[in-house]
């Protein structure tokens, strides 16, 4: 079973397929962490190691014996208060204003299948998963503190979930300073620190530090998961590569204010955690209530990075996302923004689609500016009426004549932003998350709706749903354009609850939408990549990657959410060049290979392209569809690292080793250089493989161990595709 406890020593066992999770009860009665790594049999509670450690405090129960510290000794879910000094995951005080707490065991539970969190988003199990779900009870009776550890196990997965709900049993209201999730405690070792780090239009960027003395964190404070930090983290030995060495990593399943921290104390051990910004938690917890933390993803890989990100991809597209597109491909669409930006009609999006049809593409997106009085992005947001004066035609019509084109119809929205200029502002300004008398702090033109209230929950969802419902409109590209600064709800007693509350009002409007329209495509977005979280995943199986469709900024976007987020999560379009990001111009073929490492799509005028461009379109189309399962189901493999090579590849291979697409670009093309070799990974050693281009046959081991030449005629920017299947 993946979940053993053994009652005379008090561990706990977790088990994956691959990996071994532990955890015991110590003679007090507190909660340690013993081990995560290669799966292993037995208990490792031998790890431990006791010392008299100068001022690190001794528990009051353990009388004289100064060797046993909790500030040395490895914790399951530390608080401040405990006599740890490390980084804690949780953070109390009284109503008589002091603070910290000591939680001891209390009680256990194992069951079968996978726990869910009430409102909020997580990883479920299916039929066949084997899986396990432990609930440990901490509690501290002083306080009437009672704090429920989960742990999931999805044993095929290789994945151990965990959560925490915190519950006030006492007579008077507690207050949440800090709430952590999880953390890992790791007894030795030197490792690196794997962040995330960007900026709009260049998330998600790999950054590799070694890990020294000290603690290094990274979150955002701007009440979404933000283009700046992603909430998702890897630590990893120092010597650890693609293929080998030991990796861990955890995936806050979360889309609001997150803080990760890695702390490297006084006797080198290191301690991981990952959990909601400390802004969002000076949470009031009254008599009887509770609060749920975000759920985290942990994985281990002791075979490299690449087996980490094999873990969570099918974790993630599995597991996390749902509905009909989890195994469906999602339809190949054109987006109209860089097409006409606000400048549209009907008729000339009913061109756009006339000139899509005739390309294969198979959906036709409108995106801002077809409501209330919207003419630029400084007014409207919230007034979700069709604007037919400037549309020409009522929406359901512009979506049947788009339909009879062969197309499917889409739409944008912002739904959690609203215009100071707009009725809805007029009508509700109490609606709006601003401090009273205080100028709130503009962006873009707007302020941010409270969905931490039930009446702008309920006015949102039937406005949208309004507009769903009058015409076929089976996509919705879901944005958000603005971070979260001034945090007072007009309607909320305490504003300590504001922002988490307003995260889970967005999950549930996500969830309703979900729920009425089960075959809505929703696709997440946030500027582009600043809300790319396994939390939305959860409601939008597709998420657009950034507002930069620049191939070769992309290699670099892609290449870092490659390593937490599955391919076909990633919104990826074919942008028309000059590119309207970065101005630079790169062949289409390259363009095409660069977004069919993702959901694929285009943001492009048709009229404006050349005909030996309309031809590649039907060719790459074509492809896309003929490897579909393939980006959906297969493993993806790294084979460079844009930051240092001049040809960045990769590969996708079936997972019984049957087929495999290889692309490759080169960035930088010099006079007389030598050839430059990609090694292919995760083919089927000792076989043979044949090029679907060329016909001719590959001794895989050679591929594998010398690599494959990039054609020496591919110019800068271009790109080299390749179709194995093996014999």
């Amino acid at each position: 079973m993946p979940i053993s406890y053994s009652p005379e020593k008090k561990i706990f066992s977790l088990h994956t397929d691959r990996s071994t999770y532990q955890l015991a009860v110590d003679g007090f009665g507190a909660l340690l962490h013993l081990y995560y790594g290669a799966r292993c049999e037995g208990e490792a509670e031998y790890l431990l190691t006791f010392a008299d450690r100068g001022f690190s405090g001794n528990p009051y129960a353990a009388g004289d014996d100064r060797t046993w510290s909790y500030d040395a000794l490895p914790q399951e879910f530390p608080a401040w208060g405990s006599g740890d000094f490390r980084a804690p995951c949780l953070g109390v005080r009284a109503a008589d204003g002091t603070a910290g707490c000591a939680l001891r065991y209390r009680e256990h539970e194992i069951l079968p299948g996978k726990y869910a969190l009430p409102g909020l988003p997580a990883a479920y199990a299916e039929d066949g998963d084997e899986a396990e779900t432990l609930k440990i009870e901490l509690s501290d009776e002083r306080l009437g503190l009672s704090v429920t550890l989960l742990y999931g196990v999805l044993p095929h997965c290789d994945v151990i979930t965990r959560s925490v709900i915190v519950q006030n049993r006492g007579e008077e209201t507690l207050t949440l300073g800090r709430l952590q999730s999880a953390c890992l405690d790791f007894v030795g070792g030197d490792y690196d620190l794997v962040t995330f780090p960007g900026r709009y239009a260049l998330e998600r960027q790999f950054d590799r530090r070694e890990l020294g003395r000290g603690t290094h964190a990274i979150g955002s404070r701007r009440g979404y998961s933000s283009h700046q930090y992603n909430p998702f983290v890897i630590l990893c030995d120092r010597d650890a590569t693609e293929s080998a060495g030991r990796v861990w990593g955890m995936e806050l399943v979360w889309s609001g204010g997150f803080l990760a921290e890695a702390e490297r104390d006084q006797l080198s051990q290191t301690r991981l955690s990952i959990g909601m910004d400390e802004v969002q938690t000076a949470y009031p917890l009254a008599p009887g209530e509770s609060i749920c933390a975000p759920e985290v993803i942990l994985s281990y890989s002791a075979a490299g990075f690449e087996r980490l990100s094999h873990n969570l991809h099918r974790c993630l597209r599995s597991r996390v996302r749902r509905g009909r597109y989890r195994e469906e491909r999602t339809p190949i669409l054109l987006n109209s923004w860089e097409a006409s930006y606000f400048d549209f009609t009907g008729e000339s999006l009913l061109t756009l689609a006339e000139g899509a049809a005739k390309l294969g593409v198979e959906m036709l997106v409108m995106d801002d500016g077809w409501f209330g009085a919207r003419r630029d992005d400084k007014s409207s947001l919230g007034d979700w009426t069709v604007n037919e004066e400037k549309l020409g035609m009522p929406l359901g019509e512009l979506a049947r004549r788009v339909n009879a084109l062969g197309l499917k119809f889409g739409i944008w929205m912002e739904p959690e932003m609203i215009s100071e200029d707009s009725e809805l502002c007029r009508a509700h300004p109490d609606w709006v998350l601003a401090v009273p008398g205080q100028a709130p702090v503009r962006s873009r033109s707007q302020l941010v709706l409270d969905f931490s209230r039930e009446e702008v929950r309920e006015h949102i969802f039937r406005a949208i749903c309004a507009v769903l419902d009058s015409a076929n409109i089976e996509y919705l590209k879901w944005d958000l354009n603005r971070s979260i600064a001034d945090v007072y709800s007009h309607a909320a007693p305490d504003q300590g609850r504001v922002l988490y509350q307003n995260m889970l009002g967005v999950y549930e409007v996500l969830e309703k939408l979900c729920a009425r329209y089960p075959d809505l495509l929703i696709e997440g977005c946030s500027g582009g990549g600043g809300r790319f979280d396994a939390g939305m995943l959860h409601y939008c199986p597709q998420i657009w990657c950034s507002d930069n469709t620049d191939a070769i900024d992309r290699l670099f976007i892609q290449h870092g959410t490659s390593f937490g987020y599955p391919a076909v999560s990633v919104g990826s379009h074919v942008s028309i060049c000059p590119n309207h990001q970065t101005g630079r111009t790169t062949p289409f073929e390259t363009r095409g290979a660069v977004a069919a490492a993702g959901t694929f799509g285009y943001e492009l005028d048709p009229a404006q392209l050349t005909g030996e461009e309309c031809a590649a379109v039907k060719e790459q189309i074509a492809a896309y569809k003929a490897d579909a399962a393939l980006v959906r189901d297969g493993f993806y493999y790294r084979l460079s690292d844009p930051a240092k090579d001049v040809c960045c590849a990769w590969v996708f291979v079936a997972e019984d080793g049957s087929e495999a697409r290889l692309s490759a670009v080169l960035r930088e093309k010099h006079a007389n250089e030598p050839a430059h070799y990609i090694r292919l990974r995760g083919l089927t050693p000792g076989a043979r493989y044949r090029a679907r281009e060329t016909g001719r046959v590959y001794s895989v081991d050679a591929l594998m161990d010398a690599g494959l030449p990039l054609p020496l005629d591919c110019r800068e920017y271009g790109s080299f595709t390749l179709h194995l299947e093996r014999e």
